[in-house]
Protein backbone atom coordinates (compact mmCIF):
# COMPACT_ATOMS: atom_id res chain seq x y z
CA UNK A 1 0.00 0.00 0.00
CA UNK A 2 0.92 3.35 -0.64
CA UNK A 3 2.14 6.01 2.22
CA UNK A 4 0.25 8.84 3.07
CA UNK A 5 2.41 11.94 3.71
CA UNK A 6 0.96 15.45 5.11
CA UNK A 7 2.82 18.47 5.09
CA UNK A 8 1.66 21.12 7.84
CA UNK A 9 2.05 23.88 10.00
CA UNK A 10 1.28 24.20 13.60
CA UNK A 11 -2.17 26.17 13.43
CA UNK A 12 -0.69 29.64 15.72
CA UNK A 13 -1.91 32.57 15.39
CA UNK A 14 -0.53 34.93 12.76
CA UNK A 15 1.59 32.21 11.07
CA UNK A 16 -0.89 30.07 8.94
CA UNK A 17 -3.36 31.50 7.03
CA UNK A 18 -2.66 34.64 6.76
CA UNK A 19 -4.38 35.55 3.92
CA UNK A 20 -7.95 35.41 5.99
CA UNK A 21 -6.77 38.31 7.64
CA UNK A 22 -9.04 40.34 6.96
CA UNK A 23 -11.99 39.78 6.73
CA UNK A 24 -10.58 37.04 10.04
CA UNK A 25 -8.47 37.94 13.01
CA UNK A 26 -5.43 35.57 13.13
CA UNK A 27 -6.68 33.52 15.86
CA UNK A 28 -9.76 32.92 14.09
CA UNK A 29 -7.15 32.27 10.76
CA UNK A 30 -5.28 29.89 13.26
CA UNK A 31 -8.61 28.02 14.31
CA UNK A 32 -9.67 27.50 11.03
CA UNK A 33 -6.19 26.18 10.23
CA UNK A 34 -6.86 24.01 12.84
CA UNK A 35 -9.95 22.38 11.48
CA UNK A 36 -9.08 21.84 8.10
CA UNK A 37 -5.78 20.08 9.30
CA UNK A 38 -8.29 18.53 11.92
CA UNK A 39 -10.27 17.07 8.75
CA UNK A 40 -7.52 16.16 6.52
CA UNK A 41 -5.39 14.11 9.28
CA UNK A 42 -8.72 12.26 10.07
CA UNK A 43 -9.43 11.38 6.70
CA UNK A 44 -5.76 10.02 5.82
CA UNK A 45 -6.43 8.08 9.23
CA UNK A 46 -9.63 6.63 7.83
CA UNK A 47 -7.44 5.67 4.82
CA UNK A 48 -5.93 2.01 3.95
CA UNK A 49 -1.87 2.90 4.25
CA UNK A 50 1.34 1.39 4.90
CA UNK A 51 2.54 4.07 6.83
CA UNK A 52 1.11 7.58 7.68
CA UNK A 53 3.49 10.47 7.71
CA UNK A 54 3.29 14.43 9.00
CA UNK A 55 5.85 16.66 7.71
CA UNK A 56 5.29 19.11 10.72
CA UNK A 57 6.73 23.06 11.33
CA UNK A 58 5.88 23.43 14.57
CA UNK A 59 4.52 21.32 17.56
CA UNK A 60 1.88 18.53 17.65
CA UNK A 61 -1.62 19.19 19.25
CA UNK A 62 -4.83 17.93 20.30
CA UNK A 63 -5.29 17.50 16.68
CA UNK A 64 -2.81 15.07 15.91
CA UNK A 65 -5.06 11.40 15.87
CA UNK A 66 -2.56 8.26 16.36
CA UNK A 67 -0.72 6.76 13.94
CA UNK A 68 1.44 9.04 12.44
CA UNK A 69 5.34 9.39 12.61
CA UNK A 70 6.50 13.06 12.66
CA UNK A 71 9.33 14.34 10.86
CA UNK A 72 10.37 18.13 11.44
CA UNK A 73 10.68 19.85 8.10
CA UNK A 74 13.70 21.09 7.32
CA UNK A 75 14.70 25.32 6.50
CA UNK A 76 14.09 26.65 3.33
CA UNK A 77 11.87 27.19 0.58
CA UNK A 78 8.89 25.01 -0.07
CA UNK A 79 10.64 23.04 -3.06
CA UNK A 80 12.80 22.32 -0.36
CA UNK A 81 10.76 21.25 2.35
CA UNK A 82 8.53 19.23 -0.07
CA UNK A 83 11.47 16.96 -1.14
CA UNK A 84 13.14 16.60 2.59
CA UNK A 85 9.54 15.47 3.45
CA UNK A 86 9.22 12.81 0.65
CA UNK A 87 13.21 11.89 1.52
CA UNK A 88 11.49 10.59 4.56
CA UNK A 89 9.58 8.27 2.89
CA UNK A 90 9.87 4.65 0.54
CA UNK A 91 8.07 3.34 -1.59
CA UNK A 92 4.62 4.78 -3.27
CA UNK A 93 4.11 7.76 -1.39
CA UNK A 94 1.05 10.35 -1.90
CA UNK A 95 1.82 13.84 -0.37
CA UNK A 96 -1.42 16.47 0.47
CA UNK A 97 -1.36 19.45 2.28
CA UNK A 98 -3.71 20.92 4.86
CA UNK A 99 -5.67 23.48 3.02
CA UNK A 100 -8.12 20.55 1.37
CA UNK A 101 -10.32 19.45 4.25
CA UNK A 102 -12.97 18.07 1.47
CA UNK A 103 -10.24 15.26 0.83
CA UNK A 104 -12.06 11.73 1.01
CA UNK A 105 -10.64 8.22 1.26
CA UNK A 106 -11.84 7.92 -2.08
CA UNK A 107 -9.42 10.48 -3.57
CA UNK A 108 -6.71 9.43 -1.64
CA UNK A 109 -6.58 5.60 -2.55
CA UNK A 110 -4.22 5.31 -5.20
CA UNK A 111 -2.75 2.85 -7.21
CA UNK A 112 0.32 2.88 -8.96
CA UNK A 113 -0.26 -0.51 -11.08
CA UNK A 114 -0.27 1.63 -13.99
CA UNK A 115 1.52 4.65 -13.38
CA UNK A 116 4.63 6.43 -11.72
CA UNK A 117 3.41 9.42 -10.48
CA UNK A 118 -0.16 10.87 -9.54
CA UNK A 119 -0.71 14.69 -9.66
CA UNK A 120 -3.45 16.60 -8.14
CA UNK A 121 -4.09 20.10 -9.42
CA UNK A 122 -5.26 22.89 -7.73
CA UNK A 123 -8.00 25.53 -8.55
CA UNK A 124 -4.87 28.36 -7.96
CA UNK A 125 -2.18 27.05 -10.09
CA UNK A 126 -0.85 25.06 -7.82
CA UNK A 127 -0.87 21.42 -6.90
CA UNK A 128 -3.16 20.22 -3.54
CA UNK A 129 -1.25 16.41 -4.31
CA UNK A 130 1.64 14.91 -5.42
CA UNK A 131 2.37 10.86 -5.96
CA UNK A 132 5.76 8.90 -6.48
CA UNK A 133 6.17 5.80 -7.18
CA UNK A 134 9.61 5.95 -6.45
CA UNK A 135 9.76 9.46 -3.70
CA UNK A 136 12.80 11.27 -5.63
CA UNK A 137 13.43 14.62 -3.66
CA UNK A 138 15.05 15.93 -7.16
CA UNK A 139 11.84 15.66 -8.55
CA UNK A 140 10.32 18.92 -6.51
CA UNK A 141 13.93 21.32 -5.97
CA UNK A 142 13.91 23.76 -7.88
CA UNK A 143 10.26 23.90 -8.57
CA UNK A 144 8.94 27.37 -7.80
CA UNK A 145 6.30 27.57 -5.13
CA UNK A 146 3.52 29.76 -4.65
CA UNK A 147 3.20 30.68 -8.05
CA UNK A 148 0.12 30.46 -10.78
CA UNK A 149 2.38 28.14 -12.89
CA UNK A 150 3.47 25.92 -9.88
CA UNK A 151 1.29 23.09 -11.25
CA UNK A 152 2.79 23.67 -14.94
CA UNK A 153 6.30 23.38 -13.98
CA UNK A 154 6.07 20.46 -11.28
CA UNK A 155 3.55 18.13 -13.66
CA UNK A 156 6.19 19.15 -16.69
CA UNK A 157 9.21 18.29 -14.37
CA UNK A 158 7.98 14.53 -13.80
CA UNK A 159 6.78 14.25 -17.88
CA UNK A 160 10.42 15.42 -18.35
CA UNK A 161 11.76 12.72 -15.80
CA UNK A 162 9.94 10.25 -17.99
CA UNK A 163 7.04 9.18 -15.49
CA UNK A 164 3.93 7.83 -16.50
CA UNK A 165 1.53 10.48 -14.98
CA UNK A 166 -2.16 10.15 -14.06
CA UNK A 167 -4.09 13.53 -13.02
CA UNK A 168 -6.68 13.54 -9.94
CA UNK A 169 -9.36 15.74 -9.48
CA UNK A 170 -8.75 19.60 -9.21
CA UNK A 171 -9.46 20.99 -6.25
CA UNK A 172 -9.41 24.27 -4.29
CA UNK A 173 -6.92 25.20 -1.80
CA UNK A 174 -8.26 27.31 1.45
CA UNK A 175 -5.92 30.13 1.14
CA UNK A 176 -8.83 33.53 0.60
CA UNK A 177 -12.08 34.00 2.56
CA UNK A 178 -13.87 33.40 -0.73
CA UNK A 179 -12.29 29.51 -1.08
CA UNK A 180 -13.12 28.82 3.07
CA UNK A 181 -16.57 29.70 1.76
CA UNK A 182 -16.21 27.42 -1.40
CA UNK A 183 -14.56 24.51 0.57
CA UNK A 184 -16.99 24.63 3.31
CA UNK A 185 -20.29 24.42 0.65
CA UNK A 186 -18.23 21.28 -0.38
CA UNK A 187 -17.91 19.42 2.68
CA UNK A 188 -20.47 20.94 5.03
CA UNK A 189 -20.76 18.35 8.19
CA UNK A 190 -17.08 18.95 8.73
CA UNK A 191 -14.98 20.64 11.50
CA UNK A 192 -13.59 23.35 8.76
CA UNK A 193 -17.65 23.85 7.69
CA UNK A 194 -18.66 24.19 11.39
CA UNK A 195 -15.34 26.48 12.51
CA UNK A 196 -16.05 28.78 9.80
CA UNK A 197 -19.38 29.13 10.92
CA UNK A 198 -18.75 29.89 14.33
CA UNK A 199 -16.40 32.79 12.96
CA UNK A 200 -18.03 36.43 11.69
CA UNK A 201 -15.74 38.37 10.21
CA UNK A 202 -14.36 41.78 10.98
CA UNK A 203 -16.91 44.47 9.69
CA UNK A 204 -19.88 42.32 9.46
CA UNK A 205 -21.08 43.02 12.87
CA UNK A 206 -18.46 45.70 13.99
CA UNK A 207 -16.35 43.56 15.80
CA UNK A 208 -14.95 39.79 14.81
CA UNK A 209 -15.87 36.99 17.44
CA UNK A 210 -13.45 34.61 17.33
CA UNK A 211 -14.11 30.97 17.17
CA UNK A 212 -13.50 28.63 20.30
CA UNK A 213 -9.92 26.98 19.81
CA UNK A 214 -10.93 23.68 20.34
CA UNK A 215 -14.88 23.12 20.35
CA UNK A 216 -16.51 20.01 22.33
CA UNK A 217 -16.57 17.23 20.00
CA UNK A 218 -20.30 16.59 19.92
CA UNK A 219 -20.32 20.21 18.01
CA UNK A 220 -18.55 18.21 15.80
CA UNK A 221 -20.51 16.32 13.32
CA UNK A 222 -18.68 13.34 11.01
Amino acid sequence: MTTLLVIAKEPVPGRVKTRLTPPFTPEQAASLAEASLTDTLRTVAATPAARRVLALDGAPGPWLPPGFDIVRQCAGGLDERLADAFAHCTGPTLLIGMDTPQVTPELLSVDFADCEAYFGPAEDGGFWALGLADPDPGLLRGVPMSTSWTGAVQRGRLVAAGLRVRDMVRLRDVDTARDAQTVASLAPHGRFATRLAQCTPLGARGTARPAPTHPQPENLPR
